[in-house]
């Protein structure tokens, strides 16, 4: 039998018995505090109501965007103090990507949960930097490794004696300018006995454009987030906004905030039916 999903010790946690998956939600990046507050109130809202072990995700930095004059932050010292709020005001963990040893340690200061981008899934240093802080460290599988390669960069994280590790499927290339999710990824890296998350929205990202923005899919949402509760994962990740089309990143492939309610509804009925089986 499986481990049960939440064997990593988030603290904070709610909801964490009942038998939900858990939700990694929130806007793709930091863009100011007020939206990020409103995004934080209304996921929290649905996770109190369906009782969905909730941790809010937000990076407080992008360093991986195709054009240089790409929206990257509003400033560090900024935005990871806007997390902190959005911990402390909601009592929630929270998640942000880093992406240098040196930003490891910075964000350990304020959030839960040290997320490892999918093009850094192999960086050495930047696994070891992230298990040496001793916070959860969630690993997105690289577009270009199978869910059997990630056991490499468990092994780095598990060497700082850290075995607060969730695994996350982000999609695999499909040529140059699509993303499949291939879902034999799910129960391959849940043999390492480590939580698996489905990151749905950059699965249906379309990189590579010619303008040197991401193009996306976000009417398949619901398709991909209802494949992977059936498919049995951990927990669900997912980007949202109030205005997808203004977001200052990764717009095209976000859920629009008001048809999140709905959707976890959905899932949330669903994995009670995968539960019994």
């Amino acid at each position: 039998m499986k481990k049960p999903i939440l064997m990593v010790d988030i603290p904070g946690l709610q909801y964490s018995e009942s038998g939900n998956f858990l939700l990694l939600a929130g806007p793709c990046v930091v863009e100011s505090e007020k939206i990020t507050f409103q995004i934080a109130d209304e996921i929290k809202k649905v996770s109190d109501k369906l009782k969905i072990p909730f941790v809010f995700k937000a990076s407080y930095r992008k360093a991986n965007r195709s054009k240089l004059d790409s929206f990257a932050g509003i400033g560090d010292q900024e935005a990871l103090q806007i997390l902190r709020k959005i911990k402390n005001t909601f009592h929630i963990p929270v998640v942000t990507d880093i992406h240098s040893p040196e930003e490891a340690l910075l964000a350990a200061e304020y959030v839960d949960i040290l997320q490892i981008p999918a093009f850094l899934c192999r960086q050495t240093d930047l696994l070891l930097a992230a298990g040496n802080t001793g916070k959860v460290v969630n690993i997105k599988k690289g577009q270009f490794l199978s869910g059997a390669s990630m056991k490499f960069a468990i092994d780095k994280v598990l060497s700082t004696g850290n075995n607060k590790i969730f695994l996350t499927e982000r999609g695999s290339m499909f040529g140059y300018n699509d993303l499949i999710v291939d879902y034999r990824n799910i129960p391959e890296m849940q043999q390492t006995g480590f939580p698996v998350i489905v990151d749905v929205t950059h699965s249906l990202q379309q990189p590579n454009q010619s303008s040197g923005v991401t193009g996306g899919n976000p009417e398949m949402i619901e398709t991909i987030a209802k494949a992977a509760i059936a498919v049995g994962v951990d927990g669900i990740f997912l980007e949202t906004h109030p205005n997808p089309a203004e977001a200052k990143s990764d717009g095209a492939n976000m859920l629009n905030l008001a048809l999140l309610e709905p959707l976890i509804e959905k899932l949330a009925a669903l994995r009670q039916a995968v539960n019994k089986f």
